[in-house]
């Protein structure tokens, strides 16, 4: 399969702007992970970057079993889908605490576990699990070098994974260890930073083990890094946007084999003036937070993109001529995880035409407070 569809599918019927899976990829880039894994059980896949639960069960039928998640609703479409092994991502704070702990009462079958690197919110976590009577699975997050959380390798870890020990409510799983700051370059040039950004976990766990503490489980890497940490002896590899890919892993990241599974749907809407195309494609349809290009237009991949704003995305164009208003493109995102929650529904392109929608499940996010802020105005 090549990495790019040939054609436009059938989306005479299909509103614009418009988020296409092509489930056949998706199927294909997960036996990629597979592969490049060498057991399902060393899988634990991000669901952020799709957050939709017919992906899940794609990836449970080819015995994927434990996922990564970045929030509750995340979570709570997990343990509807009956998967095994939950880890959230992100350490809790606020109403999200006791929110995660009801989650876990919520489906009795599945583990739930948690990262955590701050001594305040694994004292919080345990009172919370033993106000409900519920044990949680508690990794340390190790700081690594993306400087975002994670306690740093070292006294600051080892104290804090003693504490995790200390907690009676809490079982200790192991550590977490996320090297998003290591992207694209040459596969060799990789390989190197991120063994050299590994190198102090290998040492913490040498000594937490002359304290006695033998971490059972090391979840590593993400998209970029996990086929490094394959060659790993005992880790977990928990990809993402390998499910779904974007354009800048396709140019950043050749020697990987995954393929574009996501792609918009966009209309032009206007030329406002000789080269100037106008698509529907704003920033509520495409994530905005990268510089141009956010998009890459399949066919007019040599577009300069001019303006952007909610609704509109302007670019300028040699083929100006050709450009009818109402034609229909398809584009790849720079960034496809945050492009996803844009949506709530993403249409499904089998054989050529659009042939379902599937709801994006996890789209939303929790608010403790509106239940009961509900409720009280229900009363008046």
């Amino acid at each position: 399969m090549s990495s790019l569809p040939k054609a436009l599918p059938q989306v005479d019927r299909v509103s614009s702007p418009a988020l296409l899976i092509y489930p056949d990829r998706v199927r294909d880039n997960i036996r990629s992970m597979l592969e490049i894994a060498g057991d399902a059980r060393r899988l634990r896949p991000h669901v952020k970057t799709h957050k939709l639960a017919e992906i899940v069960r794609m990836q449970m039928a080819a015995g994927i079993g434990k996922f990564k998640c970045a929030t509750l609703a995340e979570a709570e479409m997990l343990g509807k889908e009956k998967a095994g092994d939950i880890l959230l991502a992100i350490q809790p704070v606020g109403p999200e605490i006791t929110r995660y702990v009801q989650l876990a009462k919520t489906f009795p079958d599945a583990t739930f576990s948690v990262v955590l690197d701050d001594t305040g919110i694994i004292r919080k976590l345990n009172r919370a699990c033993a106000a409900e009577s519920i044990r949680l699975g508690a990794f340390l997050d190790v700081n690594v070098g993306m400087n975002r959380t994670g306690a740093l390798p070292g006294p600051e870890a080892i104290a804090r994974y003693k504490l995790l020990h200390e907690m009676p409510f809490l079982d200790v799983r192991g550590l977490h260890v996320y090297d998003g700051h290591i992207f694209g370059l040459p596969m060799d040039v990789r390989t190197k930073r991120v063994d050299k950004a590994f190198a102090p976990v290998k040492e913490l766990i040498l000594q937490l083990q002359r304290f006695g503490f033998f971490p059972p489980q090391i979840v590593a890497g993400g998209s970029t890094s996990f086929p490094v940490h394959a060659r790993r002896e005992g880790v977990e590899l928990s990809p993402g946007t390998t499910l779904l890919w974007d354009f800048k892993n396709l140019d950043n990241l050749t020697d990987l084999p995954f393929h574009c599974a996501a792609l918009l749907l966009t209309r032009v809407v206007s030329k406002p003036a000789p080269q100037y195309v106008c698509f529907d494609l704003g920033h509520k349809a495409v994530a905005s937070e990268m510089p141009h290009p956010r998009v890459r237009l399949l066919g007019l991949e040599d577009a300069e993109y001019v303006g952007h704003s909610e609704e509109h995305l302007v670019a300028k164009t040699d083929r100006w001529d050709e450009i009818r208003v109402g034609d229909a493109y398809l584009g790849i995102p720079n960034h496809i995880c945050p492009t996803v929650a844009l949506y709530d529904h993403v249409n499904i392109v089998e054989n050529g035409t659009v042939t379902k929608r599937w709801k994006v499940s996890a789209r939303y996010r929790f608010d403790a407070f509106s239940e009961t802020t509900k409720s009280t105005k229900d009363t008046k």
